[in-house]
């Protein structure tokens, strides 16, 4: 019925708001969204972002950040009222995928395409390589921790297979795991003391021992699906896993124990990735890419790099 009523007020809008700024009606979208937890609804509109929209990650300001914003190469910003514009272009041969910040505020993004890890200055907009690697098959998604060791993981999707690197903060890389299934989502959680890594075509959600240095240990099955894949992957301040069931249209929240505790439907059948940001880090921003978009939906604890 939700649904139903939404559909009736976007055509109303569209309708009614011709003569509108794209400002204006993309407040209005957001606007019509629910303060309901777990219910999701669109946050910026259709197409904005090609089918490689990716990301996403809040900064300590509250802007979402989102990869290939109109086009592949870029990284688009989106305001608290949902309207999407350009924030970079990334260097030629590039091509975004996972985002997070440092504890610097710097912007940190696994370039697929150009087997680096760039690292973005948010001040001045000025582009780095932070870690250059060609060993990485096309390093995918990234999680940090606290003291800004970061972990890529690293999918061979013509093989279904993939590798896990830690990367240090003077920039060396480390290969933790090869020979895995197709590494996607990754995360680490609140405590710092837990990795999680997922294997999209496999479906199968890893857990292991995290030491303060980024050593990992006594690997073991958190949850497995039986049907659907896996994207992105961010964890709340309680441990628990939000995980991004691409093809299934849904986001899942998984204890730590590995129990499934809610299920969320989305706008789209693929979503890419998903962060948590808002006034009180309880928003979830998820990105479509079949949609283009971003969908938004409230949850009960606030995410884990939320900081204020």
């Amino acid at each position: 019925m939700y649904r139903q009523i939404l559909s009736i007020l976007l055509v109303i809008f569209s309708g009614s708001c011709s003569n509108k700024s794209n400002d204006q009606q993309s407040s209005e979208l957001h606007n019509a969204a629910t303060d309901d937890i777990y219910v999701s609804s669109p946050f910026t509109q259709n197409s904005e972002f090609t089918n490689g929209i990716e990301g996403p990650a809040v900064d300590s300001k509250g802007i979402l950040y989102v990869v290939n914003f109109e086009k592949e190469g870029t990284i688009g910003q989106v305001n608290q009222d949902g309207f999407a514009s350009l924030f970079v272009d990334l260097p030629e041969g590039s091509t975004g995928n996972g985002i997070r910040f440092d504890s610097k505020g710097n912007m940190l993004v696994a370039d697929y395409t150009g087997h680096n890890i760039l690292k973005v200055d948010m001040d001045t907009k000025v582009i780095s390589v932070y870690v250059h690697n060609s060993d990485m098959n096309q390093p995918n998604d990234i999680a940090i921790m606290d003291n800004d060791i970061l972990f890529a993981s690293d999918p061979d999707w013509k093989n279904s297979t993939g590798q896990l690197w830690r990367i240090d903060t003077d920039g060396s890389t480390f290969l933790l795991e090869k020979d895995m299934g197709t590494t996607n989502g990754i995360e680490v959680s609140p405590d710092n003391r837990r990795l999680y890594v997922n294997e999209s075509v496999q479906r199968n959600v890893w857990v292991y021992d995290l030491t303060e240095k980024g050593e990992i240990s006594n690997k073991r099955l958190l949850i497995q699906f039986d049907d659907f894949g896996m994207d992105g992957m961010r964890s709340d301040r309680s441990g628990n896993l939000y995980i991004t069931r691409h093809g299934k249209g849904t986001v899942v929240k998984v204890s730590p124990e590995g129990e499934i505790l809610q299920e969320v439907p989305l706008s789209g059948k693929k979503p890419s990735n998903i962060a948590f940001g808002g006034k009180d880090g309880k928003t979830a921003f998820v990105t479509l890419q079949d949609n283009g978009n971003v969908d938004v939906f409230r949850v009960d604890v606030p995410g884990r790099e939320f900081k204020k």
